[in-house]
């Protein structure tokens, strides 16, 4: 037995560094939350979503890209002293700013003006790089929580995520606006698939008619394949939950809203996960720099 054991021992050695390696190349899942227009719950969509995937156990690091109008911090009820732009000064590395939020969610709390990549020097741009393959091996899922709108900036941080999930209301101008930004990113930038949730809806079968109201639409007059996601209902709890500044995940986790974005954060982990070059953090920030310095000349 006693001779037996350091063999084995040296066995699962072996393995740890097996699995290692295998982490080593392991490709990240980066996912793009974004809507047409503001005020239809993408943000808490997106720290909410970020849990669920944490509680199956996936490593998820949400990045608050409004950079203008940052609030993941709010919905989760901390503050943080230091954010992306102390990466860039070299004060801080991305570890030192991240915030440690429910079920393991890290947090990259967003800053007011760093969303202009293009202005950055070369060194400022390898710093970003260099800061975020840092981490790379150590993650799963990237979530970015882009701003609302079709400003430049969420044009760019959509078009560097492998995935793009549009958020949508039943209102008219959710509707609008988000055919508006599918419209965009098809036309002018060849993206042709997209992920829809349908938020506030009264029931799921009200959510995918709301979603079929929009790929209707989009099957008419553009190139692109649009697919359901989900549907999270009207929940008085979630709305408790967000003055509780707790997410209502873990604030109400029976609740009808808790649930649904639970079911939605399992038919997100069920996606294929790209292998090629683009699954990588410092690809994702490459081609972030890259599509912010075209923007002048698009």
């Amino acid at each position: 037995m006693k001779l037996g054991q350091p063999k084995a021992m040296h066995n699962q050695s072996d393995q740890a560094a097996g699995i290692r390696k295998m982490n080593k190349i392991k490709p990240v899942r980066v996912i793009a939350i974004t809507s047409g227009k503001g005020g239809v719950g993408k943000t808490n969509l997106s720290v909410n979503i970020g849990i669920a995937l944490s509680q199956i156990g996936q490593r998820v690091v949400l990045m608050d890209a409004d950079m203008g109008l940052a609030n993941v911090d709010i919905l989760l009820g901390v503050y943080p002293t230091f954010n992306l732009s102390h990466v860039l000064s070299g004060e801080k590395s991305l570890n030192e700013i991240m915030i440690e939020g429910p079920l393991g969610l890290r947090v990259i709390p967003g800053a007011s003006g760093i969303q202009k990549m293009s202005e950055l020097s070369t060194i400022e741009q390898a710093s970003v790089i260099h800061a975020f393959s840092e981490i790379d091996q150590d993650i799963d899922v990237l979530i970015v929580d882009t701003a609302a709108g079709i400003s430049a900036s969420v044009v760019n941080f959509a078009r560097a995520c492998q995935e793009i999930v549009v958020v949508v209301c039943d209102e008219p101008t959710s509707l609008t606006d988000a055919y508006a930004f599918i419209k965009l990113l098809n036309r002018d930038y060849g993206l042709s698939s997209f992920h829809v949730i349908t938020n506030m809806v009264p029931t799921l079968q009200q959510g995918q008619t709301l979603f079929q109201k929009l790929n209707k639409v989009t099957d008419r007059y553009l190139d692109v394949t649009l697919k359901f996601a989900g549907a999270v209902p009207y929940d008085e709890y979630l709305r408790k939950a967000v003055q509780k500044q707790t997410p209502v995940v873990v604030g109400f986790p029976r609740s009808k809203s808790a649930l649904a974005l639970k079911m939605i954060a399992t038919r997100i982990d069920s996606w294929p996960v790209k292998s090629q070059a683009g699954g990588y953090i410092e690809f994702f920030i490459e081609r972030m720099i890259q599509y912010g310095s075209q923007k002048d000349t698009v």
